[in-house]
């Protein structure tokens, strides 16, 4: 029972990863891909805890942790790039 628990979250997130993308090529403002990419990281995230669990191993949750320090760090780049220009003063 639990495996098509595991299964329907993987496919839900899977489907937010896709309406993601559609969001940051669609997106009107450079505001909504902003969004769109820290969101995608965020489906990444659950993605790779999810198929941990169903794996049965930790590798993926420090994998996970990883991908969040990066995704934070990228998304605040961007947000400076956007409003200043420039990333680093």
């Amino acid at each position: 029972m639990i495996s098509f628990a595991i299964l329907f979250a993987l496919a839900c997130f899977g489907l937010g990863l896709l309406l993601n993308l559609w969001r940051i090529f669609i997106g009107p403002t450079s505001a909504d891909r902003i969004l769109a990419l820290d969101t995608m990281v965020i489906n990444i995230i659950a993605l790779l805890i999810v198929y941990g669990i169903y794996q049965g191993t930790a590798v993926y949750y420090e994998a996970s942790m990883l991908i969040a320090m990066v995704g934070f760090v990228s998304t605040v780049a961007y947000c400076r790039f956007v409003l200043r220009g420039d990333i680093i003063e």
